[in-house]
């Protein structure tokens, strides 16, 4: 079969969780299958060859435009343009690991992936100019034209079948895993880390709680324990408050994207990550930290508990005070500590690409 893919989400330098999501898929789909020929699309006026991956297989062919975004975007939303024929081949499937700007032939089926709805369900954790560019998206019109959907977890598959009224029968759940990356036995020397901190990493944004972190590290006061709080990620949007909180608040230190390579030493050497994330499609941060063998503070909404199980410590989000008793409790307590760090490896397992990408292909 001939199967285009569009990964217009991996020309970024910076991969944040869609384009880590994306490259952990297609890196173990191509290692798996050696039948089916695989061409990637992207488009970009501008020199992107650094960014995008490097995957040899005699299957995997890249297909680069090079228009303007905007106007491609334009062209394909009025439906002028369908991106089966910019491939210039006769494709039997097309799979977007991610909502994007998406019009096809009749023919190809389609195989939407949509992370979550945080777009429709926290409208107001994103800024005008997102809430317009969902709107100009139209992922309900998406989704009803897709012959697949796929999501990385049961509650996103259950915010699209109620938001969006959609078969149960179209939604398949394909779990996400960790890239081999975050396995390496590496250990970052890149970034002047205390000797004992807690750690977040993630989004800058409103939607990922990070004041709440904040302000219970300061009700608990671990300064005086030593202990430093670490945040990390991209700056993403409406992060004004945050940004003001850190530089106000002593033992706060904010590093900004960390890269791949670091990131295990990150996780590794933290005392607890903490990551109570207001709605999640998945949570990779949360899985990542499962496997480096950290203990996690997490949500118990949205997708959270179904990626950590019983294995993490759960709180209310929007409660500060079960976010600082949970830094009390675990903090001090080693016997506690190591437990909750083989119950959560133990859950960790049944995450991995190679089943995620097994069901994949039987899907085909």
């Amino acid at each position: 079969m001939n199967i285009g893919i569009d990964i217009r989400c991996l020309m970024e330098k910076n991969r944040t969780g869609v384009a880590e999501y994306t490259f952990g898929f297609l890196n173990s789909l191509f290692e798996k299958d050696s039948k089916n020929q695989y061409y990637l699309f992207y488009n970009s006026n501008k020199d992107v060859s650094k960014n995008i991956p490097k995957w040899g297989q005699e299957n995997v062919h890249f297909i680069q435009k090079k228009y303007p975004n905007k106007l491609l975007n334009f062209f394909v939303w009025l439906r002028m343009i369908k991106l089966d024929k910019l491939t210039e081949k006769k494709l039997d499937y097309w799979f977007s690991p991610n909502l994007n700007f998406t019009n096809l032939s009749k023919k190809v089926k389609h195989i939407q992936t949509v992370h979550d709805l945080s777009f429709e369900i926290m409208p107001e954790c994103f800024t005008n100019k997102q809430r317009l560019w969902h709107w100009f998206l139209k992922p309900k019109s998406q989704c009803k034209r897709a012959n697949i959907i796929l999501t990385p977890s049961e509650n996103t598959k259950r915010d699209i079948i109620s938001k969006y009224k959609m078969e149960s029968k179209k939604v398949e759940v394909l779990y996400p895993a960790v890239s081999s990356h975050i396995k390496q036995n590496t250990v970052s020397n890149n970034l002047d880390l205390p000797e004992k901190y807690l750690l977040y990493l993630g989004t800058l944004e409103p939607r990922k709680n990070v004041l709440s972190i904040i302000e219970a590290y300061k009700n608990f006061e671990l300064r005086t324990l030593n202990f430093e709080l670490i945040l990390a990620g991209s700056r993403g949007w409406k992060n004004k408050k945050v940004l003001e909180q850190i530089e106000n608040t002593p033992g706060v230190r904010y590093i900004g994207y960390v890269v791949e390579e670091d990131k295990l030493g990150l996780y590794q050497n933290a005392s607890l990550f903490v990551y109570p994330s207001l709605y999640e499609g998945f949570g990779l941060p949360v899985l990542e930290a499962m496997v480096s063998g950290v203990p996690v503070i997490t949500s118990n909404r949205s997708s959270l508990p179904e990626v950590v199980g019983t294995s993490a410590y759960l709180v209310n989000p929007y409660n500060v005070d079960e976010i600082e008793k949970g830094m009390k409790l675990l903090l001090p307590d080693q016997d506690l500590r190591t437990k909750i760090i083989e119950k959560q490896k133990n859950q960790a397992e049944k995450f991995t690409w190679d089943k995620t990408t097994e069901e994949f292909l039987n899907l085909l």
